[in-house]
């Protein structure tokens, strides 16, 4: 009896193979793929402040710059360095010994000035008005005594004892002591003509300005504080000389300060009348000041190499231990929110300034998710839409492995 034998369709064979193939790949791809570590971050709600930074130098409100009103010798310092006064202390004295020279001068001409203009009003100097009180009685004498001998001839002549020609003679005398006599009249009322008058009044006017000059500059070598305030700088020393115009005292109230700042052209349009600001001074680092913006930028001004707006700060609670010209670090607080929803500034991505999106953490899965921002600073964003507190977001791999959407993650705090 003949024996059967059981055949093999080939084509079955070789897709049994495939079908095995294929599940011990998938086998091995399962038990040898890498599972990526991120570090993760879950979203909270905190407060947000949003910050920009600069340098700035501080300079008084209320100052007063004390400087040599002519070129001299620092004769006297009468105060110290951090020395508070009032108002009206003497300060600094110069050596005055030219001064005191050119106010006696300037005196001496106002005084001869006024002298020669009341000689002047009165018709001339005592002895001149003497002099033509005497001329004008002589004068007048003669004419008297010229009146009685014509009027003597001219009787003598009626009687035939004088000629006409002693009565003509007589007649020229009067004459004479007439005119004598009205020209010595008219010199003593008008001896001085307007001209001469308006001459001498100028000479009083400028006496009087010397000697104005005079006495400022002595009083300028006696420099006395309008203010009140604090001696924070005496660049001179007793002895000193010191050419016209040189810095010889600083006073200030250092309880009055404000802080010049120049902050960088993109920063500008955050900056506003008010905001707060906190001051940094690296002589004492472990106090802060804080102040307000009084003035912000109104233009664009070239400073060394950069663009910058200039901004004024006024601090608030100097209390004398911020000192006037000393370098300080301004941080200005340019927004405020509270209790927002908010991560990690590294877990965000930004396609376009308009295109934001994250990687949500989900089943250790990473999912592509894009999100509306809001405030941002150097530490957190704010997020305005697309994710909730309840969600855990992705901020870099261990590795240098990029993140990507679906790509599976072991998270890691």
């Amino acid at each position: 009896m003949p024996t059967s034998e059981k055949r093999f369709n080939p084509a079955t064979i070789w897709g049994s193979l495939i079908v095995v193939a294929l599940l011990a790949g998938l086998l091995i791809r399962s038990l040898t793929r890498e599972i990526v570590s991120v570090r993760v971050a879950p979203v909270t709600h905190q407060n947000l402040l949003s910050t920009v930074s600069t340098n700035g130098k501080v300079e008084p409100i209320d100052e007063y710059q004390a400087h040599a009103p002519a070129p001299g010798v620092v004769e006297q310092i009468y105060v110290d360095v951090g020395q508070k006064i009032k108002v009206g202390e003497l300060l600094v004295k110069m050596d005055d010994s030219d001064a005191v020279a050119r106010m006696a001068s300037a005196n001496a001409s106002l005084k001869s000035a006024e002298a020669s203009h009341s000689d002047l009003q009165q018709g001339g100097t005592q002895d001149e008005r003497l002099a033509m009180q005497g001329d004008l009685s002589r004068a007048q004498l003669q004419q008297q005594q010229a009146t009685k001998d014509l009027a003597a001839l001219q009787l003598l002549e009626q009687k035939g004892a004088a000629s006409a020609s002693e009565v003509a003679s007589a007649k020229q005398r009067l004459e004479s002591a007439n005119s004598t006599f009205q020209g010595l009249q008219q010199r003593s009322t008008q001896r001085y003509s307007a001209t001469d008058r308006s001459r001498s009044e100028a000479q009083i006017l400028e006496a009087k300005a010397s000697l104005a000059s005079a006495r400022s500059s002595f009083a300028g070598a006696n420099i006395r504080s309008p203010i009140a305030g604090t001696v924070y700088s005496i660049p001179v020393s007793q002895y000193d000389f010191v050419p016209a115009g040189e810095d010889l005292l600083d006073v200030a109230d250092l309880n009055r300060i404000q802080i010049r700042a120049y902050f960088d052209e993109p920063e500008i349009g955050k900056l506003a009348e008010g905001q707060s600001v906190k001051i940094v001074w690296d002589a004492k680092p472990l106090q802060i000041w804080h102040g307000h913006i009084s003035l912000a930028p109104t233009t664009v001004i070239t400073y060394n190499t950069r663009n910058v707006g200039e901004c004024i700060i006024t601090v608030d609670d100097a209390k004398g231990d911020l000192l006037p010209n000393t370098n300080v670090t301004v941080t200005v607080t340019t927004s405020q929110r509270f209790n927002v929803l908010s991560i990690p500034r590294e877990a965000l991505h930004t396609d376009s300034p308009t295109k934001n999106y994250v990687y949500r953490v989900v089943d250790h899965k990473l999912v592509w998710t894009p999100v509306q921002v809001g405030v941002v600073n150097l530490n957190r964003v704010e997020i305005t839409g697309g994710l909730t507190e309840k969600d855990t977001i992705a901020l870099n791999a261990t590795s240098n492995r990029d993140l990507s959407n679906g790509l599976e993650v072991k998270p890691v705090e």
